[in-house]
């Protein structure tokens, strides 16, 4: 989450220029521990999910019918095994490619006794593109993403407009697509780009209030203590 070893890198979305291949993330590096590992061989054949270029049974995967929340990259998963915790009766749909990352929110499932979580570890644009149909989503979260702080790496950012016009369309209506950040410059630009899109409408003037099940991190109260700001935007479909 706010750890700077556990923000992500994601790269240009479709429709934006740049370089190379398209994707939701930078692969960094990163040692899988003992425990990660086990929580891997213990854990992954029930709550991992291959990605698949065809669309995603999300009933059949979670084997039951509830709202589902797309989390785009979780770091080393604390808030999203808090979240999940919190919210028993939603399900979590979550996308990550550090493995480490996977690991660790492996290890909390299992030590928390969470079933409401299933993690596809794979880009979470191709996971938007093939696997969930349009309507499908009731909400999206992405905590800190990689800012990429330097003025030539902006166009680097997630949060642009074509992934959220695709966030958009796979919300039902009333769904809500949350983004939290702790570089002003982006929480500038994220404000920007999902109040241009016109399917969704802001929930609050400018910047939210934290909601209430997104935690404090130790990483994150450690920047607030340092006097670090932290923004949090929550736009709806209309």
């Amino acid at each position: 989450m706010t750890e700077p070893d556990t923000h992500h890198s994601p790269t240009a979305p479709e429709g934006v220029a740049h370089p190379r291949t398209i994707r939701s993330f930078v692969r960094r590096a990163g040692r899988t521990t003992t425990g990660q590992a086990r929580a891997f061989e213990q854990f992954g054949p029930r709550f991992l999910i291959n990605y698949q270029a065809q669309p995603l049974d999300l009933q059949a995967a979670f084997g039951r019918t509830a709202p589902t929340i797309l989390e785009i990259g979780f770091g080393m998963g604390e808030a999203t095994a808090h979240i999940a915790a919190l919210m028993p009766e939603t399900n979590f749909l979550c996308c990550e490619v550090h493995e480490p990352g996977v690991g660790a929110l492996l290890k909390r499932i299992g030590e928390q006794g969470l079933n409401n979580i299933r993690i596809v570890a794979h880009d979470a644009v191709e996971v938007l593109d093939h696997m969930l149909i349009e309507r499908s989503l009731a909400g999206v979260h992405i905590f800190f993403p990689d800012p990429w702080h330097k003025l030539r790496h902006n166009k680097r950012r997630l949060v642009q407009p074509p992934l959220v016009a695709k966030l958009a369309s796979r919300l039902q209506a009333g769904g809500y697509i949350h983004c939290a950040t702790d570089w002003e410059p982006y929480a500038q630009q994220m404000l920007e780009v999902l109040a241009a899109e016109p399917a969704l409408e802001n929930t609050a003037p400018a910047y939210a209030e934290r909601p209430h099940y997104r935690p404090l991190t130790k990483f994150e109260n450690r920047g607030l203590r340092l006097g670090h700001g932290v923004w949090d935007l929550v736009f709806r479909k209309r």
